[in-house]
């Protein structure tokens, strides 16, 4: 778990994907040796990323960024995407006077402000304190919602032989980079099939170390057909998988439904307990079924 550790720790909260993007790209070349995909970036992708493998028929998004929190003025925070705060939660960043490290204090209305021994420079990225935490069953951080999402497309990639991995920004706050990133994959690879590795949520039809959870719908509802080709393939490997389904939330597959372009997509991912906070944790065993499925998953679609 050395790479998720070395992910949960980079800086990148929505909107300043690029320190998550430069260690993929420094990653790929270094590891990636007997599986070289070609490499997409820059111009027109903004800091998104694309990893294309042979001939590809089947797309998998895992956007890079996190939530955290800005600095207004004074000593008021604002959130970026959906962070749970609590009073003494650790926040880490540097603005131009230095390194910081400070506390979250909540306000008389609510509001989440900074405890620091001096004013943070307005417009200061914070994000929570890494405290990765490995045990036999369990992997406790903040940032696996996605950096568990990246560090799955990282290994996919070591093997994959023909797919496309999209590395997509802002996804925890309005999103905006899946739609492009669509128009690019399907106008010059004719791809039109997509899965969403992002992490979702232990509920009480969702359990710890029962599998990779498969959903149905969120706030959003992919076709039938595609995800009823996705849970036979699921259930012919033989690999543990559990279904979810949802009224609330949405992913990365809310762009691609709202995209002009036809393609089918499905959010397969490991449920988490405490998202959004420090201490998000996930079990190892989703771990694994995950990677081993998304690997069935790009051979068989």
């Amino acid at each position: 778990m050395d790479l998720l550790n070395t992910l949960c720790q980079i800086h990148g909260p929505s909107g300043n994907e690029r320190k998550v993007k430069d260690f993929i790209i420094a990653y790929v070349s270094k590891n990636f040796s007997s599986n070289k995909p070609t490499i997409i970036e820059g111009d027109g992708l903004q800091d998104c990323l694309l990893l294309v493998f042979g001939k590809p028929k089947t797309v998998v998004f895992a956007h890079m960024d996190s939530i955290g929190f800005m600095v207004r003025y004074g000593k008021v925070l604002i959130p970026i995407g959906g962070p749970v705060f609590k009073p003494g939660y650790e926040l880490v960043g540097s603005d131009s006077q230095g390194a910081i490290t400070c506390k979250i204090a909540v306000n008389k209305n609510g509001e989440p402000e900074y405890e620091f021994e001096r004013v943070i420079d307005p417009g200061t990225e914070l994000v929570f304190k890494c405290d990765f935490i490995e045990t036999k069953e369990y992997i406790q951080s903040c940032y696996l919602d996605d950096r568990l999402g990246v560090w799955l497309a990282l290994k996919l990639g070591e093997t994959l032989k023909d797919g496309i991995i999209a590395f997509s920004c802002w996804e925890e706050h309005g999103g905006g980079s899946v739609s492009y990133l669509a128009k690019y994959i399907y106008e010059k690879f004719a791809v039109q099939q997509a899965l969403i590795a992002d992490i979702t949520w232990v509920t009480e039809g969702v359990f710890f170390g029962k599998g990779v959870a498969v959903s149905l719908r969120d706030r959003f509802i992919p076709r039938r057909s595609f995800v009823e080709k996705i849970l036979a393939i699921a259930k012919d490997s033989g690999i543990s998988y559990q279904l979810e389904v949802e009224g609330a939330g949405a992913s990365d597959g809310k762009e691609l439904q709202l995209s002009p372009f036809p393609f089918d997509w499905c959010f397969v991912g490991a449920p988490e307990k405490d998202a959004h906070t420090p201490v998000e944790q996930v079990h190892k065993n989703d771990i694994k079924s995950m990677l081993a499925l998304y690997k069935v998953l790009m051979e068989k679609l």
